[in-house]
This record gives C-alpha cells, structure tokens and sequence, in this order.
C-alpha cells in the first residue's frame, strides 16, 4: 500500500511568523486555495479514492477543494493532526494548531466521515505534543487502519511536521526540519 502525504495549502497563520501561529482556526489564504485547485491536475482524485484528513480548517479546505465534485471517501482524523517536530514535551501546541470542534466539522462538512475508532481524548488533545513512543503506537495502529481499507493508495491531508513524523517513523530514517514539505508538496512512501 502507498500513503500519499500531501501537505496542506498556504495558511493564514504563516503569514506573519511568529506572531500569526497565534491564529486560532486559520483559513487558506487566497494562494492556499489556488495550491489546493493546483492540487486537481497534479493528483487527480476518483470517485474510488480514500482521502484521510487533519481536523484542521486549513486541511479540511485543501481536501474539500481538492475533492471538489468527486465523490470519493473523506475521513477526518485527528491521528494526521498537527505533531511538532522534532518533538518538545515542554512545548505547548499553538492556537494555530488546535483541533475544531466535531459540530463545526458535521455542519461544514457533512459529507466527510468523523474516524470514530480514534480515542476521545485524542480528538480533544491531538499528537502535536504526545511523546515519541505514545505517538509510534497510534502511528503504527494507523497505519493497520490504512491497510484495511484495502486500497493501493490513501492520500493522507496533514501537516509539515506530522508528515516528517510518520515519514521517519515508516523508513527508520532520521529526519529534520530541512525536510518538512513545501504547501501542497506531496510525498509517497510504501508500507
């Protein structure tokens, strides 16, 4: 099986840095939506396509125009959410990072699936800040769950360090910040 990690378009929370990663629920910007249309001839999705997405506005809007007027299987899960890497335990995740509420992702998007096998304190806190070993055990449950589907390939809607996160994870190779994706970058890896 091949995971497909795309990284989601430009954020309104990277705008301004530091001082825009204190954003809460950012949006696209107007070229964050030009990467995810972009995202349309680059990849283009099928109605038999799975796409696994980040609870995140900034990669609820990549997927949805990315998928627009396809008819394909949308899971959000908080397991692709945002990770900080390399991991910081005495880190805080910023308000930029934090996960929407379920109601809000139901009434926006209600043809998306919610990944009811994930935790509720998970869908509440997230993986941005959980310990190396805690977020290899949900990684490696994850990607079991990607396998079930039973697809050649599952495009996963997340974020430059949760990509790196699972990248390092799945390879056994050590990775840095130097190898974060760019906005709407993608990469593949087999499992």
């Amino acid at each position: 099986m091949e995971l497909v990690f795309i990284r989601h378009g430009q954020g309104e929370h990277t705008l301004d840095i530091p001082s825009s990663l204190q954003i809460k629920d950012p949006s696209l910007t107007t070229k964050g939506v030009e990467q995810a249309k972009l995202l349309r001839n680059q990849i283009p999705l099928t109605n038999r396509d799975i796409i696994i997405i980040s609870p995140i506005r900034r990669t609820l809007e990549t997927a949805f125009i990315w998928s627009e007027n396809i008819d394909c299987r949308k899971i959000v899960s908080p397991l692709v959410s945002p990770r900080m890497f390399p991991i910081r335990s005495d880190w805080e995740s910023l308000p930029c990072d934090k996960i929407i509420d379920l109601e809000i992702i139901k009434n926006v998007y209600p043809t998306f699936e919610i990944d009811s096998k994930v935790p509720l304190n998970i869908w509440s806190d997230g993986i941005n800040t959980l310990p190396e070993n805690q977020f290899i055990k949900l990684a490696e449950e994850f990607i079991v769950n990607c396998k079930q589907l039973q697809k050649e390939k599952v495009y996963i809607v997340s974020h430059d360090g949760t990509i790196t996160s699972y990248r390092q994870m799945i390879s056994g190779q050590s990775l840095t910040r130097k190898d974060f994706l760019l906005e709407t970058d993608w990469f593949q890896i087999t499992c």
